[in-house]
């Protein structure tokens, strides 16, 4: 906050804009942004991590693992993600509570379930009461960060497990013949192939996540939009001393234009991407790329 906002009943203007836009409150705006691509740099690879392994699982020829990845697939997808993400993230929190009331407290003698409430030991609980506010928000944030990579692990896992079909079995059975065994086969030939198939898949489930991430409100997480709702509505206890008329439409119109340039941005990385993948490649694009290069 600059020097002169300490009397806001004193400022007008560009100086009352810019005291009002740099409050404490404002920074949890601004806070809330870094929380967002944190969350996105890190669900990204551990969504695509969770989604190589559920279709290798359901390419498997072990049986018993190949319906445990396509069980995977079909359950998640199945399931719309609000109704997901709201009993995924109690179920987990109540796996692990359980867990570790099984450990800490084995003389434990009362039931866990009391008709609808969950109780565990004190020593259960995740986290603990005494932990301090930052332990709790990143146990909030870690769960909400394996919420979405399951849920958007389960689409990319069809995603990529489309590709791995789409690569020629004339080339694996030509690695085959040079060989290969079929572990070196999946990774030195279809593995290396199957990207240029899946982008376009994965890419527009990179887009569908970013419109995704307001659902952190629904995990306790508070998100851009839940700040820009509480900021921009003019009957709020967040602005006593900076009082204003309902503003929810201007700061939704910012969340509007930073979702299309964060978008738009992702789209010239992506294909960036696909051109270095596509580049010597068997494929429509390393056809036309290589004609241009003639």
């Amino acid at each position: 906050m600059f020097p002169y906002c300490t009397d806001p009943s004193t400022l007008e203007g560009l100086s009352w804009l810019s005291c009002y836009l740099t409050t404490s409150k404002h920074m949890m705006l601004f806070y809330s942004l870094g929380t967002v691509l944190l969350l996105l740099a890190i669900t990204a690879p551990t969504a695509l991590a969770f989604g190589f392994l559920g279709a290798t699982s359901a390419k498997s020829h072990f049986a018993p693992l190949r319906w445990i990845g396509k069980t995977y697939i079909a359950i998640v997808r199945g399931v719309p993600d609000i109704a997901f993400f709201l009993f995924f993230v109690i179920a987990l929190d109540q796996l692990f509570e359980w867990v570790r009331h099984e450990i800490k407290c084995p003389d434990w003698d009362q039931p866990i379930r009391q008709g609808n409430d969950f109780v565990v030991c004190a020593a259960a609980k995740l986290p603990l009461g005494d932990a301090p506010q930052w332990v709790h928000e990143v146990y909030g944030f870690s769960l909400a960060v394996l919420t979405f990579a399951i849920v958007f692990g389960a689409f990319a896992a069809n995603v990529l497990f489309g590709a791995m079909r789409a690569v020629p079995h004339a080339q694996m059975e030509t690695a085959y013949a040079y060989g290969m065994s079929k572990r070196q086969a999946f990774w030195r030939v279809l593995v290396p192939q199957m990207w240029v198939y899946a982008l376009p898949g994965l890419s527009n489930l990179w887009m569908v996540l970013i419109k995704a991430t307001p659902l952190l409100f629904l995990l306790g997480v508070e998100d851009i939009v839940y700040w820009a709702r509480e900021l921009g509505a003019s009957k709020t206890p967040r602005f006593t001393d900076y009082p204003h008329p309902d503003w929810r439409m201007w700061y939704f119109l910012g969340l509007l234009v930073f979702y299309l340039l964060f978008t738009r941005l992702s789209e010239i990385v992506l294909e960036k991407i696909m051109r270095r993948l596509s580049h010597g490649q068997a494929t429509a694009a390393g056809e036309a790329m290589r004609r241009a290069d003639a």
